[in-house]
């Protein structure tokens, strides 16, 4: 078969060679930078901050053991609200991870850190101060079990966002289009903020791909490059906090509430992956190779308890819809088709084949949403599962076929349909009961729960999106 294959290769060992675009430590003060925002993100994707003057931070680094301490309650705590089960004691020791370090062009003068929460002293009966509740811990063991199967992975990511005049009521600072140029119009406050939003992406050391207008009232796209899960993640995060701040700095709320327009589409967080392995290195146009499917089997295995992880807000159930390319509400995948949740992107092409994770949206803690979808990839890997679902060919969609047509294809599941079917696909999956661990199930559940009760308490629908894109 003639190789039509097109777009940029990447690959593990390329990205890098690049590099991650991350500061050393050394380099600090000759960048001008006086201050470090050392951050986490908690389980309902907030970013949270302490400000400390690189002075000060340097002295912790020269520390013992180096950290700062933060409440134990950081991973119960929901608007000043308490999940059951949250210690009002204790303290975690957060950990800088140091490969991290990147300039905040939002706040010059600034940069930012993630780190590892760790015990302050090891439990009783433990030589180990590992704790389940890090996000970026979880990911980084789901990335160790990987490395059996001889599999690596690189990820990239649509942010789908909408700029908003005001939040009380809703307002959006346009009208635009999908991907027209009246969305962007010249001299204008939102082109401005757009193109800075893109300068500091990359003077942050991260790939731009390309931004443009999407199709919601004030909604834009931000596209940026794969790099490995966790660092993947990571930029992610910094991404978003370019977005939000860059906004605000000119009077603007920069929301990525999953639909704050029920007549027009919502804002997603699509995962793009592709697997890489020198034992999978014989690839074809058009057909998948055995990694690719064994790798795809897991994913959809488990894909029905993914969501409480990828789509973790009620709101989030207001976008995922058959008919809206949204990704649909079926257990289902096809080539280039955006109405299944996985979509094989470039099928024909061997340079840039990779799958699409639609049922994502931004109010996911991105390192909990690749630890999940990574892990049931990885679980097929583990046994090279058999692909026994067949792709969904355009201009088929499993929400308008027969029940005996999704059923001649294998399609027998549907993905929850609220938040509440949602928790109890995850609480009913043994893959996930037992690699997150009965800890972090029970805390995550608890403050998602509570989570979900917060954003729904308005009876009034329009204080209730204004709650939301306050929170998002």
């Amino acid at each position: 078969m003639k190789d039509f294959s097109h777009g940029i290769q990447y690959t593990p060992d390329n990205v890098a060679d690049v590099g991650l675009g991350t500061l050393k430590v050394e380099e600090l003060a000759d960048k001008g930078i006086s201050y470090v925002r050392v951050q986490w993100v908690d389980f309902t994707n907030v970013v949270r901050v302490r400000v400390v003057p690189l002075s000060y931070f340097l002295k912790v680094l020269e520390s013992k053991r180096p950290g700062f301490g933060v409440a134990k309650a950081t991973f119960g705590l929901v608007h000043l609200n308490m999940a059951p089960g949250t210690p009002s004691a204790g303290e975690y020791l957060l950990v800088p991870d140091l490969s991290t370090i990147r300039l905040c062009p939002y706040a010059p003068g600034h940069a930012s850190v993630l780190g590892w929460f760790e015990e302050k002293s090891p439990p009783r009966g433990s030589n180990s101060v590992e704790t389940s509740v890090c996000p970026r811990t979880l990911l980084k063991r789901v990335l160790e079990g990987a490395k059996e199967s001889e599999a690596k992975f690189l990820v990239g990511m649509e942010h789908e966002f909408v700029l908003l005049k005001n939040a009380d009521p809703v307002e959006p600072i346009n009208y635009g289009d999908w991907a027209a140029s009246n969305a962007l119009p010249g001299g204008t406050l939102e082109a401005a903020v757009l193109q800075e939003i893109a300068d500091s992406v990359q003077a942050s050391g991260i790939e731009l791909q390309l931004y443009h207008g999407e199709a919601a009232p004030g909604q834009f796209e931000i596209v940026t490059g794969p790099l490995p899960p966790l660092e993947a993640a990571d930029a992610i995060v910094h991404t978003r906090e370019i977005i939000s701040h860059t906004a605000a700095k000119h009077g603007l709320r920069a929301t990525f509430a999953p639909r704050p327009f029920m007549t027009s589409c919502g804002s997603a967080a699509h995962i793009h992956i592709s697997v890489h392995s020198p034992k999978d290195a014989q690839k074809e146009p058009e057909v998948l190779s055995p990694y690719e499917k064994s790798f795809l089997a897991g994913v959809l295995a488990h894909l029905p308890a993914i969501p409480a992880l990828t789509l973790p807000t009620p709101a989030s159930y207001k976008r995922m819809f058959d008919g809206a390319w949204s990704g649909g509400t079926y257990v289902a995948w096809g080539a280039e088709n955006r109405e299944c949740p996985v979509r094989v992107v470039n099928t024909g092409s061997l340079t840039s084949r990779r799958f699409e994770v639609r049922c994502s949206d931004a109010t996911a803690n991105p390192h909990l949403a690749f630890a999940a979808i990574v892990a049931a990839g990885v679980s097929g890997l583990q046994t090279m599962q058999e692909l026994e679902i067949k792709g969904v060919e355009s201009p088929q969609t499993p929400g308008t076929m027969s029940e005996a047509e999704r059923k001649a294809l294998g399609i027998t599941q549907r993905l929850p349909l609220d938040i509440q079917q949602a928790r109890q696909k995850l609480q009913a999956d043994d893959l996930f009961v037992n690699l997150f661990g009965t800890e972090f199930m029970e805390k995550y559940l608890a403050v998602n729960k509570l989570l979900g009760d917060i954003l729904t308490q308005d009876a009034d629908e329009a204080q209730a999106l204004t709650r939301l894109v306050k929170f998002y």
